[in-house]
C-alpha cells in the first residue's frame, strides 16, 4: 500500500487535529469557571515542576539562551500568568450591569491554531495553552521545525496534566509531521477560529493572509533612550541586564541606545565599567557583514548566541568578561545592520543633540522595524516621558526598566504575556499584551430602556432649542441630559 507523501501526510494530520479539537471544544465549552479554573491550574503547576528539564531540552535542541534563564521563562509562563489570570471570569456571565441593564456573556472563539517559534520554544507553549484553556479553547499547536522536539514534549507534559484535571483530550494537541503545507492547512481551515502567531515576519503575515482571524506579533527593535536627567548607572545595568537576558532572545529587549550630546561620554565610560565592548570602525565592518545576509535578513547563527560565541565566529578578539557588544551608528535602514533587530547581546549606539532630536531618532528606527511594538525610556523628566508617549508608534512605552522584562508585564504591571501586540500600525489586531480576555467574543444582552415616541422627544427638544447639527453650550448640554435622564427613570418606574 501506498503511503502518503509528506506534505499530504500533513495536511491530513491537521484535519485529522481539527475534527478532534472542534469535537472535544464542545464539551469544554460547557464547564463552569471551576472547572475550567481547576485544568489551568493543573498545566500551571506541571509549567513549574517541569521548567528546569523542558529548560534544558530547549537549550539543548536550539543552542539558542542561557538554561538558567529559560528556567525562568518557563515559571514565568506557569506561575505568573496563572496568578495573573486565575481570577478573571471568562466562562458564562462575566459581567451584569444592572443600572444600565447590559449582562455580558463570555463565549469562546473555538480552536486556536497556536505557531511557536523556536527562541521562547517551551514557555510560549506553557503560556499559550494557559490562555486558551481559561477561554474555554481548544489549541493546536504548530511547532517550530528547530524545536520540534522540546515543544512537543512540553504538550505532551502539560496536556496529560490537564486530562487528569479534567479536560477532554483532545482539547490540547500538537503536529507532528511539519510542513509548510500542513501549517497553512491548519491556518487556513475553516473550523480554526483564531491563529495565536509568533515568530518570523513571513510567519506572520502567511497567518494574516490565510483568511481566518489572526493576533500575530511582528518584529521588535526597540530604541532605549538614556535622557540626560536619568541614573546612568542604574539605566545602564537596565539595559545590559537586560539584552543579556536569555541571551536577547525576548522581541521587547532593547535593540539600540540613544543618548543625549551632553551625557555621550559619561554613558559611554558607565557601559564599559559594566562590561560593555565598544567596537573600532573595522571590527564594526566585519560583524556587520557577519550578521546581516545578502536577503536583507539577519543571519540565525547570531540568535540567542552569546557575546563570545559571535565573537569567535566573526574573528573578533574581546574581552573575556565582555557582556554586550556595542557599535557607535548614525544611519537608519534596512541596509544598516546595527539598526535593525538583532536577537543577541548586539546593540547600536546613536548621540544626538538633544531629547527632540532622540525622540525623531527612535520614531527613525521603529519605521524602519518594529514600529507599534516596544520603546524603553530612561529619564525622571515627566514632561519628556508625557512627549513621548503622546508621539512614539509602540504599543509599549516602559520608563526605567529592563526591556525584555518590563515588556513581557515581569517588571511593570501591564499583564504578564508572551505575545505583544504591536496595534495596527505594527499589522496587527491588538495593541494589548495577549491575556484570554483576547480569546473570547462577548455576547451582550441588553434590555429596553427607552421607546421611539421618547428619541422622537429628544429630536423635538433639539429643534425647539434650535440646536440640530450644532453643539449645545455646556449649560444648555447639561438641561438636556437631565431631560433624558428624567424621561428614561418614567419609562424604568424610578
Amino acid at each position: 500500500m501506498k503511503t502518503l507523501d509528506r506534505d499530504l501526510k500533513s495536511i491530513q494530520e491537521a484535519r485529522d487535529l481539527i475534527e478532534k479539537a472542534k469535537n472535544d471544544q464542545r464539551i469544554l465549552a460547557r464547564m463552569n469557571q471551576d472547572q475550567i479554573d481547576k485544568i489551568c491550574e493543573a498545566i500551571c503547576k506541571c509549567g513549574i515542576e517541569n521548567s528546569k528539564e523542558l529548560a534544558k531540552m530547549a537549550i539543548d535542541e536550539t543552542g539558542f539562551g542561557i538554561y538558567e534563564d529559560k528556567i525562568i521563562k518557563n515559571i514565568f509562563a506557569s506561575k505568573t500568568v496563572f496568578e495573573y489570570i486565575k481570577n478573571m471570569k471568562t466562562v458564562g456571565i462575566i459581567n451584569n450591569d444592572k443600572c444600565n441593564k447590559v449582562v455580558e456573556v463570555a463565549v469562546p472563539v473555538g480552536i486556536i491554531a497556536a505557531l511557536i517559534p523556536s527562541t521562547n520554544p517551551t514557555s510560549t507553549v506553557i503560556y499559550k495553552a494557559l490562555i486558551s484553556l481559561k477561554s474555554a479553547n481548544s489549541i493546536i499547536f504548530s511547532p517550530h521545525p528547530g524545536a520540534k522536539k522540546c515543544i512537543v514534549e512540553t504538550v505532551s507534559r502539560i496536556k496529560e496534566a490537564a486530562v487528569e484535571a479534567g479536560m477532554p483530550s483532545e482539547c490540547i494537541n500538537v503536529m507532528n509531521t511539519l510542513t509548510i503545507e500542513g501549517t497553512n492547512e491548519l491556518m487556513k481551515h475553516k473550523d480554526v477560529s483564531l491563529i495565536l502567531a509568533t515568530g518570523g515576519e513571513a510567519m506572520v503575515k502567511a497567518a494574516y493572509s490565510s483568511g481566518n482571524p489572526a493576533i500575530g506579533v511582528g518584529p521588535g527593535n526597540g530604541p532605549a533612550f538614556i535622557e540626560k536627567s536619568a541614573d546612568i548607572h542604574l539605566a545602564v545595568k537596565r539595559i545590559i541586564s537586560s539584552k543579556t537576558f536569555d541571551n536577547g532572545t525576548i522581541c521587547a529587549s532593547e535593540q539600540s541606545i540613544i543618548v543625549e550630546k551632553e551625557i555621550e561620554k559619561l554613558t559611554i565610560e558607565e557601559l564599559k565599567n559594566q562590561g560593555a565592548y565598544f567596537l573600532d570602525d573595522e571590527e564594526k565592518e566585519k560583524i556587520e557583514k557577519f550578521i546581516l545576509r545578502s536577503n536583507g535578513s539577519m543571519n540565525p547563527k547570531i540568535v540567542g548566541k552569546s557575546v563570545q560565541h559571535i565573537a569567535d565566529m566573526v574573528g573578533l578578539d574581546i574581552p573575556k568578561e565582555t557582556k554586550v557588544i556595542l557599535a557607535r551608528e548614525s544611519m537608519v535602514g534596512k541596509n544598516i545592520p546595527l539598526s535593525r533587530e538583532k536577537l543577541c547581546p548586539i546593540l547600536a549606539y546613536y548621540v544626538e543633540l538633544d531629547w527632540e532630536s532622540a525622540c525623531e531618532k527612535c520614531i527613525e528606527i521603529l519605521n524602519n522595524e518594529g514600529v507599534g511594538h516596544t520603546l524603553m525610556i530612561h529619564s525622571q523628566n515627566e514632561d519628556i516621558i508625557k512627549e513621548f508617549a503622546l508621539k512614539k508608534p509602540v504599543s509599549r512605552i516602559l520608563i526605567n526598566t529592563p526591556g525584555s522584562i518590563g515588556g513581557i508585564g515581569g517588571s511593570t504591571n501591564i499583564p504578564p504575556s508572551l505575545t505583544l501586540g504591536c496595534g495596527a500600525v505594527g499589522g496587527s489586531s491588538t495593541s494589548d499584551n495577549v491575556t484570554p480576555m483576547n480569546l473570547i467574543n462577548i455576547r451582550r444582552v441588553a434590555y429596553g430602556v427607552r421607546e421611539l415616541e421618547d428619541i422622537r422627544e429628544c429630536a423635538e427638544f433639539m429643534n425647539e432649542n434650535k440646536k440640530k447639527d450644532i453643539c449645545l453650550e455646556d449649560k444648555e448640554f447639561e438641561q438636556f441630559s437631565e431631560y433624558i435622564t428624567q424621561k428614561v427613570f418614567e419609562k424604568l418606574g424610578i
